[in-house]
């Protein structure tokens, strides 16, 4: 899950990147108390305990404790960070701990810091500036965040990694000082410093004299070669509690007198209340309150069940504004119109597209190939609906909820309540699926208002704990859904079926900014983007904009390759020479999958590869077309994501982004119909069901990259791997999702026939 990267401020910029002078940053750095002793009284340490770092805490038993800025939704990220701040601290792994970091502006993430500034472009003398003053960065916009697959590529990176070298360091110097001895006389191992004359000491009991030293910001990393704990498949801290049934959700909070809300929601986006009678309501059993806010009306009762029952039967009138006229043919129709007429926005250019237009009509054995692509809106559905509890009392709040971005959730309280930060204390629970539903509207922002701000508006109005509770119909109904969105696709084909021209046409610049880019050597490109305002709202969605455009680009590459008459793998191939990464995994994918090897009767192949969050993934679909639709026996991908932390929870992900990404493909669409959504629960909002998962392979490609991503970049590859296999096996070009809509006995589609 990817989230909206909103840029820092200017001052906040310069900060950062060294740009001002000296010594105001040194000045802005090291003023006030340390961010390790702030940390310490956030985690609350208890006596003999010590935070080395800001990570890492050591308690007299020599247990290490790692706390991590982010929320496991299920990804293993607190068991891969904290393996990051254990190998490099030689710890040994049986005496270390992980927990989720407190809310507290002490622990900030610096996720900001890996999208903008790469630490090798730091000089090392203004590499510990540098650092904290990210960190101050995020601290001023309340980040905390946990998406665009940052956690471990920049957190684990540049925060753990140099934490637990840093750690280690520091031991060391405690040992070698305690002994009177040189710092390279002393090893560090399994938790234990030994020293040149058969002394010892464990760091547990080095701890307090380690933490008298100022953590390196250039600490020495381990080599890979000498790893460990990194690359081996630990077993993750939250799976026990998940089994035993102790790990608690937003979902299960609990506060002594709490009661319950459940809302009536305007079903057309953008309405407003006028009207409604709570007098029959608030007659019955258990039924405290009838509140309003801005989207609709809150019933407050002792149970859920009354509430939701009560809110049911309430009758409001909406003033929807107009926008009941509004329908997903509607939209598209708009989406079409924009991209023809509409001005657009400069995202690629390269070479002279326009040019090599204009010449194609009159080069000989040149022709422009043209296709629309789009895809509808989709809802997250996770499996825990939407839910928070917020107490407000006395001036101040507390909130009891799962969030991927707990920092983000306090400050958005505070901005509704209108109460100061300091004032408001989130309680960070698990949260059953984010896939970027659960990050708050961040403060200052107005525009689709999220189920905490909601939370919040009826708890102010309430004397007691109050739990905000969707049901599945408020949770599908009512979401920050992924855009629907049209990408109006040309090409310039010379004679030799190669792409000379690319142009691209779409809606909508989300994150991340590359996901139109496309990774074939071709030398005239233009891709631009063109917005257009709608009520429906929307949000990051796992792969965020990844998800259109690999399934727009890799299915018109693959038209280009069947039209020139060639294998659409050599096709690739061939595109491929300046890009040896795409290259290796592509090659990769399609040697596991047996390309070119013949299938079974009535079995097909399609090959797509992407580059997203670092990491690129080629994946390979094996399907047949059983009754009008595929049914996907197979799916194998390659995956080139720098460096594999934790083996199992890699290829986990892997295999979830797929069958995510199948579940879409196959079955996601939110459609409109009088400015509200026609789907209401997960019988009309199908997911892919186990008996229809196919047999998925994982394999990693080496290399020596940068650590990229695995959450979310093997989610956006597979429908277009399944539309090319469709192709393969009927002919029909398939360029409307989900497949449901389409007959592929046939050339029925709307979509279907080829481009002319």
């Amino acid at each position: 899950m990817a989230f909206e990267m909103k840029k820092p401020s200017r001052r906040q910029f310069l900060i950062a990147t060294g740009l001002v002078g000296g010594g105001l940053m040194i000045g802005y750095a090291m003023s006030g108390p340390s961010r390790r002793e702030r940390a310490a009284g956030a985690a609350g340490t208890k006596d003999g305990e010590r935070m080395v770092t800001t990570w890492l805490k050591i308690s007299p038993d020599n247990i290490v404790t790692v706390y991590v800025p982010h929320a496991d939704m299920g990804q293993g990220v607190i068991t891969a960070l904290a393996m990051m701040a254990a190998e490099e601290m030689e710890a040994d792994w049986s005496l270390v701990r992980a927990e989720r970091a407190p809310a507290d502006l002490a622990f900030a993430n610096d996720a900001l810091r890996g999208f903008f500034v790469k630490d090798s472009s730091v000089p090392a003398m203004l590499q510990g500036v540098n650092q904290y003053a990210w960190y101050k960065v995020a601290e001023g916009m309340s980040l905390q965040i946990t998406g665009g697959s940052s956690s471990v590529r920049f957190t684990g990176q540049s925060g753990m990694r140099h934490s637990g070298a840093a750690a280690k360091e520091m031991l060391v110097k405690a040992a070698a000082a305690r002994w009177n001895c040189a710092t390279s006389d002393c090893t560090a191992s399994m938790s234990m410093v030994k020293g040149p004359n058969g002394q010892s000491a464990t760091y547990g009991e080095l701890a307090a004299e380690a933490a008298e030293y100022s953590p390196s910001a250039t600490p020495t990393l381990k080599s890979r070669k000498d790893y460990t704990i990194v690359g081996t498949p630990k077993p993750r801290f939250d799976i026990p509690g998940k089994v035993d049934g102790s790990a608690k959700y937003g979902v299960d909070a609990q506060v002594p007198g709490m009661l319950y809300a459940a809302v009536k929601l305007a079903p057309v986006f953008g309405s407003t209340v006028v009207s409604y009678d709570a007098s029959q309501i608030l007659s019955r059993r258990g039924i405290r309150q009838v509140v309003e806010f801005p989207a609709g009306v809150a019933v407050i009762a002792d149970n859920f069940w009354r509430a939701k029952e009560a809110a049911l039967a309430l009758d409001v009138e909406f003033d929807t504004k107009g926008h009941e006229a509004t329908s997903s043919e509607s939209i598209f129709a708009a989406q079409a119109e924009a991209i023809a007429t509409g001005e657009s926005e400069e995202d690629v250019e390269t070479g002279d597209a326009a040019a090599a237009f204009a010449a194609a009509p009159e080069t000989e054995g040149a022709e422009i190939v043209a296709a629309q692509y789009r895809v509808p809106y989709l809802a997250h559905a996770c499996m825990e609906p939407m839910n928070c509890t917020v107490w407000i009392r006395d001036g101040k709040a507390d909130v009891w909820v799962g969030s991927q971005d707990a920092l983000g959730t306090r400050a958005r309280v505070a901005d509704v309540a209108g109460l100061d930060f300091d004032n408001v204390t989130v309680h960070s629970l698990l949260l059953g699926g984010g896939f970027g539903r659960r990050i708050p509207v961040r403060a200052g922002r107005t525009e689709f208002p999220s189920e905490i701000d909601w939370a919040v508006m009826i708890a102010r109005q309430v004397d007691a704990p109050v739990k905000l509770l969707y049901t599945r119909e408020d949770d599908i109904q009512h979401d920050a859904y992924r855009p629907a969105v049209t990408s109006h696709l040309r090409a310039v084909v010379g004679p030799d079926g190669y792409p000379t021209a690319w142009e691209n046409r779409y809606l909508y610049k989300d994150d991340p900014a590359e996901a139109a880019h496309i990774p074939y050597a071709v030398p005239n490109q233009s891709i631009r983007v063109v917005e257009l305002p709608t009520e429906i709202p929307r949000g990051p969605w796992r792969s965020v904009a990844h998800t259109q455009h690999t399934f727009f680009s890799e299915s018109f590459i693959d038209e280009l390759a069947h039209r020139a008459g060639k294998d659409p793998f050599e096709y690739r191939r061939v595109l491929l020479k300046d890009a040896p990464r795409h290259l290796a995994v592509l090659e990769k994918a399609a040697g596991m999958a047996g390309w070119g090897k013949p299938l079974p009767e009535g079995r097909y192949r399609g090959i797509a590869v992407q580059e997203s969050f670092e990491s690129i993934v080629a994946e390979v679909a094996e399907i047949s077309i059983v009754d009008g639709a595929p049914r996907i026996h197979r799916v194998v991908a390659a995956v080139d994501c720098g460096e594999v932390i934790h083996p199992d929870t890699a290829a986990q992900q892997v295999e979830s982004g797929i069958i995510y990404g199948l579940t879409a493909a196959l079955y996601g669409e939110i459609s409109i119909e009088g400015g509200a959504v026609v789907q209401t629960n997960f019988t009309d909002y199908e997911m892919l069901h186990l008996s229809e998962t196919p047999e998925i392979e994982v394999h990693f490609v080496e290399s020596n990259a940068p650590i990229g991503g695995l959450g979310e970049p093997a989610t956006p590859v597979v429908a277009a791997a399944v539309a090319n296999a469709i192709y393969a096996a009927t002919g029909n070009r398939v360029r409307q999702l989900p497949f449901k809509l389409h007959d592929l006995s046939s050339v029925s589609g709307k979509f279907a026939q080829a481009a002319d």
